[in-house]
């Protein structure tokens, strides 16, 4: 595996970003390390961070390079700062920099990733997990399946009950929240059954985020979405992040 710092401008923020970029190799020579795929273009994941986290993180406190050699995969890891994945109401156009501008720019970069809907996925833990969850609820025609680790999953419940200048900047009036194109209950509503991508979602019983997550997975299989929902002992910390995240790129990557 490559592992690149790609520093690139961006049109949609209009400034400087950072991404972590892991590449599959055609080496088959590597000491300790299978690889279980290897023909054709190469599957994607955008793999996204927590709020007081960056691009860097995932590759700081788990083996992600590591687990993702085994299925040819690449992984794209940008840098989002807090803007909870979001075309602010008072910043910047996280959602369209992530789903619309940074597919593109890396196509154009790293020809060896596939361009196709069906190879493109979205995971990421708490806000990251919200991020992978709006990925494919709101930008299906980009993005096939999406994983979520102890996801912030209600929104609209955070900005009424914490509000705070964060929240207001990325959301606008706690009010306004619920049932908007960030909301992610209504993002799943709203979507045709045909449209519906498959989700994976995990959250540990004594994650405060559990109870979120519990009313989120209720709300998705009273849908009928292809919903694989898993939970297990543990809180909001990376030692169950980086078991659980190998669990998330076996399910997406399950056909290999």
């Amino acid at each position: 595996m490559a592992l690149l710092h790609v520093h690139h401008y961006s049109k949609a923020l209009r400034m400087n970003m950072d991404m972590e970029v892991i590449l599959p190799e055609k080496a088959k020579s590597q000491i300790g390390l299978e690889s279980r795929g290897g023909q054709g273009a190469c599957r994607v994941l955008y793999l996204l961070h927590g709020l007081s986290d960056d691009h860097t993180i995932w590759l700081r406190r788990t083996s992600i390079e590591r687990y993702a050699t085994r299925y040819h995969l690449a992984v794209i890891m940008p840098g989002t700062h807090r803007g909870f994945y979001t075309d602010m109401t008072y910043g910047f156009k996280y959602f369209t920099y992530l789903t619309k501008e940074l597919p593109v720019l890396c196509g154009r970069m790293f020809p060896q990733i596939s361009r196709n809907r069906q190879d493109t996925f979205a995971a990421g833990l708490s806000m990251g997990g919200y991020g992978a969850l709006k990925c494919a609820l709101r930008a299906p025609e980009t993005f096939s399946k999406a994983a979520a680790l102890s996801a912030v999953t209600d929104v609209a419940r955070m900005a009424r009950e914490q509000p705070n200048p964060l929240l207001k900047d990325v959301f606008g009036t706690p009010g306004k929240v619920e049932n908007s194109f960030n909301d992610l209950f209504a993002a799943a509503s709203q979507m045709a059954p045909e449209e519906r991508p498959p989700l994976y979602m995990w959250c540990g019983t004594e994650d405060f985020l559990y109870q979120d997550n519990l009313r989120f997975r209720d709300h998705l299989q009273g849908l009928g979405y292809a919903l694989t929902y898993e939970e297990s002992p543990g809180g909001h910390t990376w030692d169950c992040w980086d078991k659980k995240i190998q669990d998330a790129l076996e399910w997406l990557m399950g056909d290999i």
